[in-house]
């Protein structure tokens, strides 16, 4: 109840040592600018939860950091773009497969585990 109360007090802003702080609804505007300048990418389609944990933000599609698709970077932004990369990587072939046609027609007839 303190939590809320202390939000209403400071229109949903937490006050930390006389200074006026509103992380997430800068964060949600930061996403919002990102999403509208790049419409097509997975952090526009997919929506990925963002957090702060320390120094560096974590973009995140999936139930935790260990089994979901992840960026980190120091500001939102950098965030989301190594979001972006890592969703995007795991939509290509392995290294190896790309350039060996061989390999990649065994790649694609093998069964899906």
């Amino acid at each position: 109840m303190r939590f809320y109360t202390q939000m209403k007090k400071n229109n949903g802003r937490l006050s930390r040592g006389g200074l006026v702080m509103d992380y997430a609804a800068a964060a949600m505007d930061q996403m919002e600018i990102y999403r509208m300048a790049h419409p097509g990418s997975p952090t526009a389609v997919r929506r990925p939860r963002l957090f702060l944990r320390g120094d560096l933000w974590i973009a995140l599609l999936g139930p935790s950091v260990e089994q979901g698709i992840v960026g980190i970077g120091s500001t939102v932004r950098a965030a989301l773009r190594a979001f972006d990369v890592q969703y995007l990587a795991g939509l290509r072939p392995p290294a190896e497969v790309i350039g060996n046609p061989r390999a990649m027609r065994r790649a694609s007839s093998a069964p899906a585990a």
